[in-house]
């Protein structure tokens, strides 16, 4: 088989970035990524700009880089009106696909990242393990629109697609605060720096609910086998194993040195909102990376992940049917992230 080209949309997100490092730099496939902004490290692939919100734009730009064999949609937009939250994300979808599959007569593979708000785990308690064919929650739900709208358009075409759910991606990424290990470590610089316990910043009934995330590199190599070996569907990726916060928690403390104290509910959006001046000293103290504070961590989501009163579980069970079986250890897994943000001068 000749050498895969790859083109992953939303490069230097946590996904993007950790599956164009797996593809490039470990597998040696070619890898195009599409970013807004330039790689802040060496790789072989290579980055392109292009609006995808203009299909005009984006298929000129997708003309240029191409032919592709397979392709990786993890870009996002945040919207707080929904309905504007659905028409941007989908239409960057479409400009994505539409000038992938002009670029591209050989295309095989188109996969689609969602995540557990398809199973309704942003809006309160769901079915748990969450299964791929179970049924929908009421909309607006932007997965639900691409998903639709890439089924549809890949009927009777050559290529065909995989969709996978991954839940709270956690790995390593810089600028981009979607990345709930690095809310655990900010936060718990900022709580060392301060001379404060590490309270788990979320509700009581949250800390002894299940949980789950996926790491970016396991969500990396699952991808790889989604685009060559996985049969066309959907699929949860998660790490395989579940948790709860009152006992992962301790974990982080006690690697970090710090006493975990007692949960005590606050608001990290408003708590962090004046932080900035005291990361700027942090990270002159330390010599650390220089991240605007605001790039660092998105502490919304923290609170959203941190307020979750119900339990969010996954059923992975189809995917490892299917042939791919890599679990990760979750407690181990943030404790390397951190260990990596320390020695990647991220935090102190």
């Amino acid at each position: 088989m000749s050498t895969p080209h790859a083109i992953v949309a939303g490069g230097l997100g946590v996904i993007g970035r950790n599956l164009v490092t797996y593809l490039a730099d470990t597998l040696g496939w070619r890898v195009t990524a599409i970013s807004r902004r330039s790689p802040d490290f060496d790789t072989k692939a290579t980055y392109v700009s292009a609006d995808l919100l203009d299909e005009t734009a984006a298929a000129r730009a997708l003309a240029e880089a191409g032919p592709f064999t397979h392709a990786f949609y993890a870009a996002y937009q945040e919207h707080d009106d929904p309905r504007t939250q659905v028409e941007a994300n989908l239409t960057m979808l479409q400009s994505f696909v539409k000038g992938v599959e002009a670029a591209s007569p050989d295309l095989e593979r188109v996969v689609l990242y969602e995540g557990a708000k398809y199973y309704g785990a942003h809006l309160g308690a769901f079915s748990t393990p969450a299964h791929e064919d179970d049924p929908r929650v009421m909309p607006p739900m932007f997965y639900y629109d691409q998903e639709d709208w890439l089924t549809g358009y890949a009927e009777g075409k050559s290529w065909d697609r995989v969709v996978l759910r991954p839940d709270v991606v956690c790995g390593f990424a810089i600028g981009n605060p979607m990345n709930l290990s690095m809310v655990i470590a900010v936060y718990a610089a900022i709580c060392k720096e301060l001379g404060l316990p590490l309270r788990f910043p979320g509700t009581a009934t949250c800390y002894g609910k299940l949980a789950q995330v996926t790491d970016a590199t396991q969500l990396a190599q699952g991808s790889a086998w989604a685009a060559i070996e996985a049969p066309e569907g959907e699929y949860n990726l998660t790490n395989g194993d579940i948790f709860r916060w009152n006992h992962l928690w301790k974990r982080i403390a006690r690697h970090l040195d710090m006493d975990p104290g007692e949960p005590m509910p606050i608001s990290l959006a408003e708590m962090m909102a004046d932080k900035g001046p005291l990361w700027d000293s942090i990270r002159e103290k330390y010599g650390l990376v220089d991240v605007p504070f605001e790039k660092l961590a998105a502490w919304g989501f923290g609170d959203f992940i941190f307020n979750c009163d119900w339990d969010v579980v996954s059923s992975t069970t189809r995917i490892r049917q299917a042939g791919f079986g890599t679990t990760v250890d979750s407690s181990a897994m943030f404790l390397k992230l951190i260990d990596e943000f320390r020695e990647r001068k991220v935090i102190p």
